[in-house]
């Protein structure tokens, strides 16, 4: 299966992807959306990707969110429920359900080469499948004491193999890694 999956995602410093409630402003400061920023963009990554995974968690953020951030890359959503999504995102988003290595064949039987995960149980999901290839982990200077953990406290070892790391004036320290020979299922 020739398909690259990544993932692109911020966390706190003490490992949380969001609060409790699955809030994210602590993610908005000012100070954090001006400043230039090392390693790889956002900008840059999303440019590469053919498509984006998701969970319905994540998906349901990000309805709340003024605007669609994603124009001009297909979301795929994640869900054993049936989603009602705003007529807006007709045709932008598809949902899917099953497990996430056939999910993957039929992506890559559609000729996807890049896949972005993201969301807190997806991302666990696609570890523990063994389809993930790269992190790009962005470590946000704030402790929340409490949230959604990137990582879950259940699963299986996975080796890393350290790519890089950049500082941003800001404080965000991005580091990347490759999942090493051994870790992805094919």
């Amino acid at each position: 299966m020739d398909i690259k999956c990544s993932v692109f995602i911020a966390a706190s410093v003490d490992g949380f992807i969001a609060r409790p409630d699955g809030d994210i402003e602590w993610l908005h400061k000012p100070e954090y959306e001006t400043a230039e920023l090392n390693g790889v963009t956002y900008e840059s990554f999303i440019a590469t990707v053919d498509a984006l995974v998701m969970g319905r968690k994540t998906l349901e953020k990000v309805l709340s969110f003024p605007e669609w951030p994603y124009e001009g890359t297909p979301v795929i959503a994640l869900s054993r429920q049936r989603l009602e999504l705003p007529e807006h995102l007709e045709g932008k988003v598809e949902v899917m359900a099953g497990d996430v290595t056939s999910l993957v064949v039929a992506l890559a039987e559609r000729g996807m080469k890049h896949l972005y995960i993201d969301g807190g149980q997806t991302v666990q999901a696609f570890l523990e499948a063994g389809l993930v290839d790269e992190l790009i982990i962005t470590r946000i200077p704030v402790l929340l004491g409490q949230g959604i953990p990137l990582f879950s406290q259940v699963g299986s070892v996975h080796g890393l193999r350290h790519v890089g790391t950049h500082v941003s004036d800001n404080g965000f320290v991005q580091s990347r890694y490759q999942l090493t020979a051994g870790t992805r299922a094919a």
